[in-house]
């Protein structure tokens, strides 16, 4: 059983300190990046190579709001492991004193799988679902791409991607915790699946259906695989899983 247990008061306070502790690195890693926009930007713009040859701006402030945008998604990332270890520490008094341990497992396999998402999202989603929309086009008509629309479409599908791989991590957790397991997913799949879709229509920045269902896939399949991840968690203590939540 835990250690110890805080009153909704002490919960608050817990959460106001933990959100501190993730802010002040993510404001120094957004300032520090702001510098390097404009060489992330065209690191941002590798996926459009052929396909769109110049951004357009229509408004004065248009570039120094995308910078900012890049700087802020960067720090993101770069402070994602303080931030993956302040949500451990927030809900590690809900554990146990074995499942403490898996802290050190927990920041190093979320870290990852982000990064695996944003990379897939980058050099797959990002490429499809350009040349895909480009081509509804024609050559009748020559695209005028604004720099913000463009960013925010490539943000969108990169970060949308990297949100969706943090799936096996979150349902490992899950699973350790006890409050799932492998039944309790397989016989809610249906209803998770309808949950990945609306999900990949919200985060997607078009409305069409082949961006929501080239996102909505792979979660499909993250999700099968988070179900063979919980069945490998309760082999390994199944005493802790023999019921359903």
């Amino acid at each position: 059983m835990p250690d110890n247990e805080f009153t909704l008061v002490e919960h608050l306070d817990e959460l106001r300190k933990r959100i501190i502790y993730c802010l002040v690195p993510f404001v120094i890693c957004a300032v520090a990046s702001l510098p390097f926009a404009r060489s992330i930007l065209d690191f941002l713009r590798f996926p459009a190579s052929g396909l769109i040859e110049k951004l357009a701006f229509f408004s004065p402030q248009e570039v120094a709001l995308v910078y900012g945008k890049i700087s802020l998604v960067t720090a993101l990332i770069l402070s994602l492991p303080i931030i993956f270890y302040h949500l451990w520490k927030f809900i590690s008094p809900a554990l146990e004193e074995k499942q403490k341990l898996y802290i050190s497992s927990f920041i190093f396999w979320a870290s990852l799988a982000f990064l695996c998402g944003a990379v897939f999202g980058y050099l797959f989603l990002v490429p499809f679902s350009l040349k895909f929309l480009l081509a509804l086009a024609g050559a009748d008509l020559q695209p005028v791409i604004s720099l913000s629309k463009y960013i925010s479409f490539i943000l969108a599908l990169t970060v949308g991607s990297a949100i969706a791989f943090e799936m096996p991590v979150l349902v490992w957790l899950l699973n350790r915790m006890g409050i799932v397991n492998h039944r309790f997913l397989r016989e809610k799949r249906r209803y998770v699946i309808i949950g990945i879709f609306v999900f990949s229509a919200i985060i997607t920045p078009t409305t069409d259906p082949f961006n929501m269902t080239l996102l909505a896939l792979p979660m499909i399949v993250l999700y099968e695989i988070s179900i063979w991840i919980a069945r490998w968690n309760e082999r390994q203590k199944p005493e802790a899983h023999g019921e359903n939540p």
